[in-house]
């Protein structure tokens, strides 16, 4: 871990952290939700020593990068942007694009956008989502799930920061990253406190990683992050022009049979009834991994990394 170097970066009217390992042809590296560039750790070791430059931002509203104060200025327009402009700052045309939940959906939008700076896409746990002019995300998952819905109650601006802040960041860090497969429903009178405390931490997490991740959000607040989950109506306005788009990037989709987003009602039939491939024409494999859950590139972080190397390595 050393060995990974950390830089800041101005990009698109912000400073951006970069944590990066390695030369050669380069992999960058997109986390989700409540993540950092940490969360591909292992993935950055892994592959620069097979001869991969690996670069791993904190995203806009994340860790060391800056986070500006308005939900506006999180669209995937502003985020996307972000990363054309980092990868024109470090002087690179293009990259292999790896994503995770959050770091997935803006890696689908990277490649909806601008597929000329793509190589391939690697993307787990979230699925491309081709936009439906009817109904935008958030109205869906509310008719599918109701208002307690965690991305449903995450749209009220302070209402999830004043819920978080009722719980300690490491107990907090600890409940979420043992989230199951079932829907997360967080009722008012319940709120996060009321999800279950794991009595012990998974194999693949150390009380060491879980004090990297309550340090940086002690310090940041939540608030860059759940703005994500608040932009989502803006971004299904902005992007009416590509609907119907396909992204046209050799894909890889990797995602564990017991993650929370697999099991929402339609994606597995999406997935492999022909849905995702007939969007994503250029889709060569999905892999469903048995008895993984949500944060899969750290519970499973070797075949992950062997799956990315496995297929990057192709190009």
């Amino acid at each position: 871990m050393e060995k990974i170097e950390h830089t800041t970066v101005a990009t698109n009217g912000i400073n951006m952290h970069v944590a990066s390992i390695g030369t050669g042809p380069v992999v960058l590296f997109l986390h989700g939700f409540p993540e950092l560039w940490y969360s591909w750790r292992h993935q950055l070791l892994y592959l620069s020593s097979l001869g991969y430059s690996c670069i791993a931002p904190d995203l806009r509203g994340y860790g060391d990068t800056d986070a500006p104060p308005s939900v506006a200025s999180y669209t995937t327009f502003h985020i996307v942007g972000d990363l054309v402009a980092l990868l024109d700052q470090l002087g690179i045309e293009q990259v292999f694009l790896v994503g995770h939940d959050w770091g997935a959906k803006v890696a689908w939008d990277f490649c909806w956008f601008r597929p000329d700076r793509i190589k391939a896409v690697i993307n787990m746990s979230v699925p491309f989502s081709p936009r439906n002019p009817a109904l935008d995300t958030v109205d869906g998952l509310r008719a599918l799930f109701g208002d307690d819905y965690y991305f449903c109650k995450f749209q009220e601006h302070g209402e999830a920061e004043e819920d978080f802040a009722c719980v300690d960041t490491e107990i907090l860090m600890k409940k979420i990253f043992s989230i199951g497969p079932n829907p997360l429903m967080i009722p008012k009178e319940v709120g996060f406190r009321g999800l279950p405390t794991p009595d012990a931490l998974p194999s693949w997490l150390s009380e060491e990683d879980i004090n990297y991740y309550a340090t940086k959000f002690k310090r940041t607040g939540f608030t860059g992050g759940l703005n994500y989950y608040r932009v989502t109506h803006l971004n299904w306005e902005l992007t009416a022009p590509w609907t119907g788009l396909q992204i046209k990037v050799p894909a890889k989709f990797i995602v564990g049979d017991q993650d929370i987003v697999y099991n929402i009602p339609g994606v597995k039939d999406y997935i492999s009834g022909g849905g995702f491939k007939k969007d994503v024409p250029c889709l060569q494999d999905v892999v469903v991994i048995k008895g993984a859950f949500h944060f899969i590139n750290q519970e499973k972080a070797d075949e992950i990394s062997a799956h990315i190397y496995e297929f990057i390595n192709k190009f």
